[in-house]
Parts: C-alpha cells; sequence; structure tokens
C-alpha cells in the first residue's frame, strides 16, 4: 500500500490539466470580481512529457476565458468536457441552516442522549457487586473535596462563557443575555415569513383593500416617526394582512408583519390599533426573540445535567419519566413563563412610547385589554392564571399601561403632536360599561357583574354623554364577512383626530 501511494504521488506531478471550454459552458466575469488573464497559472515554466493511460487530464494555461459583454450571471450547474468526453459539474455551495434552526432540529436529540447517558449509568450501578458499590462509594467520599473543586471550576468557566455573551438592548440599555446574535436571526426570520406567506397565501388581502392601505399606513406612520432608532430605520417594513378571526398580530425580526382581520375587528379606533402595532414592532425592535431563545437554549443545556441525573438515579423508567415531566414543569414556571411575561412587559412600554411619537392617543390603551378581558368573558374564553401564561393578564396589563401613560403623554407633547381632545377615553369607557352594568342588571342578567370593575382613581371629573363604544365580537364578524367599512382612510379614533391627521398628512406625503 506505501509503494502505491508513493508511486501515485509521483506520476501525480507528471499530469497536468487541459480543459477545453465547451461552447455551452463560459466563465463568466462578475462586476464586481474583475477576471484577470493569468489569474489562473498552471504549470507555466513545467513542459511534462507525454503520458499514456486512462487519467491523461491536461490543462492549459489562458484556458478560462471570460464572456465578453454578458450582462447575466453564471449558471448554478455548468458542464465541462475534457479531452475523452468527459464532463464535470460545477454546483454552488449549499448554505448552512441557521443557528437558531439548527438549534431547534438538535434539541430533543441532546435531551435523548442525556435519558440514555443516565439509564445507563443505572443499569451499569445495578450490575455492580455490593463489594464494588462500596469501593465506589469509598472512593467518592475520600475524593469529594477534589470533585466539589471540578464542579465549581466548571461553575466558573460556564459563568465567564456566559458574560461573554452578555449584550445591552437597544432602546432600553437593559442588559441581557443574548447567545444568538441579530444576523443569525434575521436569516431564521426570512426562512420564517416564506413559510407564513405560503401557509397564509390564500388569506392574505390585497394591497389595494381598505383594511390593508389602513395597517400600512399605520405602520408606515409608527416607522417614519420613529426612525430616530436605528433599529427602525434600517429595516424595511412591509404589512401583510391575513384574513381570519383570530385576535393576533406578530411582526418579525426581518420587518415582516403579519395581522389578522380578527384584531382589526378588535380594535375601536386608530389609536388602539397603533398601540398593538406599537408593541408588535417592540418585540422586532428589541430582538425579544432571539433573547427567549438564547435563555431556553441556556436553561436547556444546564439542564441535561439534571436529566441525566434523574434517569441513573431513580429506579424506574416510569419514574423518571415522572421526573422529566416535573423538571420541565419546574423550568416553564420558574424560568420560560416569568421571563416571557417580563419581555411582553418591556414591550408594552416600548411600544406606547413609539405609539406616543406617532401622536396616538396612548389613552386608549388601557381600554384595549379592558376590551379584551370582557370580550373572554363574554364568550366563555378560558383564562389561566397569571403564573401560569406566558403573558400578563389583561387587567394586569392595563393596570401597567395606565401608571405609564403619563410619561408617554410628556413624550407625546415633545414630538409637535396635534393637542389631544379633553374627553379620556378611559372615562369614556367606563361610563359605557356601567350603563351595560345596570342595564343588565335591570334584565335580570348577571354575566357582566365580575368582568369589570370602574377605575373612579384613573378617571377624571366630568364624564362626557357618548364616546367610544365596547369593541364586541360582532364587530369582528363584520370586517371579516362585509369588509367595506365605512372609512376608506384609518378606523375613526373616538377620541380626537390627532393622529387619524397625521396619518392623513404621511399618505399624502407618500403619494
Amino acid at each position: 500500500m506505501a509503494l502505491l501511494c508513493s508511486n501515485f504521488l509521483r506520476n501525480s506531478c507528471r499530469f497536468y490539466f487541459n480543459i477545453n471550454l465547451t461552447r455551452n459552458f463560459r466563465l463568466c466575469k462578475r462586476a464586481d470580481f474583475p477576471l484577470k488573464k493569468d489569474a489562473f497559472p498552471v504549470c507555466p515554466h513545467v513542459d511534462f512529457p507525454k503520458v499514456s493511460g486512462n487519467l491523461r487530464v491536461c490543462a492549459i494555461r489562458r484556458s478560462f476565458l471570460p464572456c465578453g459583454n454578458v450582462r447575466t450571471a453564471c449558471s448554478r450547474t455548468a458542464s465541462v468536457q475534457t479531452q475523452r468526453g468527459r464532463h464535470f459539474h460545477t454546483s454552488t455551495p449549499m448554505r448552512a441552516l441557521p443557528a437558531p434552526l439548527l438549534w431547534l432540529v438538535l434539541k430533543p436529540l441532546q435531551k435523548l442522549l442525556a435519558i440514555l447517558l443516565g439509564r445507563s449509568i443505572r443499569k451499569w450501578w445495578v450490575a455492580l457487586p455490593d463489594t464494588r458499590r462500596q469501593l465506589m462509594r469509598e472512593w467518592i467520599r475520600r475524593r469529594r473535596w477534589h470533585l466539589a473543586a471540578g464542579a465549581g471550576v466548571t461553575l466558573v468557566i460556564v459563568a465567564l462563557l456566559l458574560l461573554t455573551h452578555l449584550d445591552e438592548s437597544p432602546v432600553t440599555g437593559r442588559v441581557r443575555l443574548l447567545v444568538f446574535s441579530r444576523e443569525k436571526y434575521m436569516e431564521l426570520a426570512a426562512l420564517t415569513s416564506e413559510a407564513h406567506l405560503e401557509q397564509f397565501a390564500e388569506q392574505l388581502l390585497p394591497v389595494t383593500d381598505p383594511l390593508h392601505q389602513m395597517v400600512e399606513q399605520s405602520v408606515q406612520l409608527l416607522a417614519q416617526r420613529n426612525k430616530d432608532i436605528p433599529e427602525v430605520s434600517e429595516v424595511q417594513w412591509s404589512v401583510h394582512v391575513v384574513e381570519g378571526p383570530q385576535i393576533n398580530a406578530f411582526v418579525l425580526p426581518n420587518g415582516k408583519v403579519f395581522v389578522f382581520t380578527g384584531m382589526l375587528g378588535a380594535v375601536a379606533d386608530v389609536d388602539q390599533l397603533l398601540i398593538v402595532l406599537g408593541h408588535e414592532m417592540a418585540h422586532a425592535i428589541l430582538d425579544h426573540a432571539a433573547e427567549q431563545a438564547s435563555l431556553s437554549h441556556v436553561v436547556d443545556l444546564l439542564s441535561l445535567v439534571l436529566v441525566t441525573a434523574i434517569w441513573a438515579l431513580c429506579p424506574g423508567d416510569s419514574l423518571a419519566v415522572l421526573g422529566g415531566w416535573a423538571k420541565d414543569k419546574l423550568t416553564e414556571l420558574m424560568f420560560n413563563h416569568p421571563y416571557s411575561r417580563k419581555l411582553e412587559a418591556e414591550a408594552d412600554h416600548v411600544g406606547m412610547h413609539l405609539a406616543a411619537k406617532a401622536c396616538a392617543d396612548v389613552r386608549a390603551g388601557p381600554v384595549f385589554w379592558q376590551q379584551l378581558e370582557i370580550v373572554d368573558k363574554l364568550t366563555g374564553n378560558p383564562t389561566l392564571p397569571e403564573w401560569l401564561s406566558t403573558h400578563p393578564s389583561h387587567r394586569n396589563r392595563s393596570s401597567q399601561m395606565d401608571r405609564l401613560i403619563p410619561q408617554a403623554l410628556e413624550l407625546r407633547e415633545t414630538c409637535e403632536c396635534p393637542a389631544l381632545p379633553p374627553t379620556d377615553p378611559r372615562a369614556v369607557f367606563s361610563q359605557t360599561v356601567h350603563m351595560l352594568l345596570e342595564k343588565a342588571k335591570a334584565q335580570g342578567v348577571g354575566g357582566l357583574d365580575a368582568t369589570h370593575e370602574s377605575k373612579p382613581a384613573s378617571d377624571p371629573a366630568g364624564l362626557p354623554a357618548s364616546g367610544t363604544v365596547l369593541a364586541s365580537p360582532l364587530k369582528a364578524d363584520r370586517v371579516n364577512k362585509g369588509r367595506v367599512p365605512a372609512v376608506t382612510s384609518p378606523l375613526p379614533t373616538a377620541a380626537g383626530e390627532g393622529s387619524q391627521h397625521v396619518l392623513q398628512n404621511t399618505s399624502q406625503q407618500g403619494s
């Protein structure tokens, strides 16, 4: 074998390539990378003798000829013919999967390997004789301090690795752990947006639809009024309105905005729509998806040790499965759910500021969550306790927004926005709900008794006689079935024409 290898290496230096490009293949010259004539010199000073045999492939200098005035790029797969009539096929390299997607694929495999390792340790320990077990216990007892020192060093190394991945939040300045970079998550967002567009292909409203134009104007207004934030100005925002009853909207990190018509039926006016879109845009601006995935990744890696220990220490597989289930639930309740609620509260805070800079009436924010609370009660949707949910409860979000309104109003005043009307949407909503409760009691219906409690502390004096009414599910049905709104501009604002006026100016500038 060594002799054959040495003969092959010695003879291989005598072979030189003579590749003749066929008429079907040309090497095109890229505009940003000009091809030189001597770019591929192959042994210019050596003239090897003719070699007989099956392996006779020669390459002549300057055989790679650039195309003349060819504007199109080379084909992905090309054919090169040699002197013996053989063809070589070339292709572009495969693009690697984004790191977050690769982690999602390997996550179940990691857990399976930890289970197999723990189960193997348990079976190995059970198969040991009693004397060997006693010797192992004595060995661990004598070296317990060495083992503790090794565990401490390991924890220090892990802590140092985590410290190298600390990052500062773009808007709030909060220090957070970010294992996956924004660039990697942009690649995953591109794949996700393509999947969503394919999934909702038959449900997307055309760009000429009034609802699509309304959402488009709202998103462009938010982007224009917050262009001082680099994470907003550097993204190309695009809107996709999906026809469906879901009260949902989401924004991907690459600026793809998806809004369901059920959400458009749930908002009462354009101010609430701006606040909802600002909340979703805040998730994308603050990289909350990458941040939560980073925390989940670190927690899952550290919990692999616990999974291995559970399967190694439990006497049977059934108890190990039960212990693994309990571990997963504790991880959700102690890490994932509280952190998700924290990110939602931060998105509410930043989204309120984005909407305030877009001249929205931020006082309509708490009203939206009170509306959803009443709708859930009326429709009988089950509501989980907040500590079991990834989102704060509607009542807590409304209270949190009430505390953020004074700061948001101050920010709105500094942005040269039109003055707000004296009518407070919160007071109008409280009066409307009070009237509904009185009417329900008069008719002997008590379904709304426990759904809403008035907040006189946040209600200014002097309640008006008319104003914003409750956005009921019937409004969503009207939007979904007969989608011909009364106005072609954004939804009418019950609190005033501030944000509507800015939207109209924006649409006129864009046209």
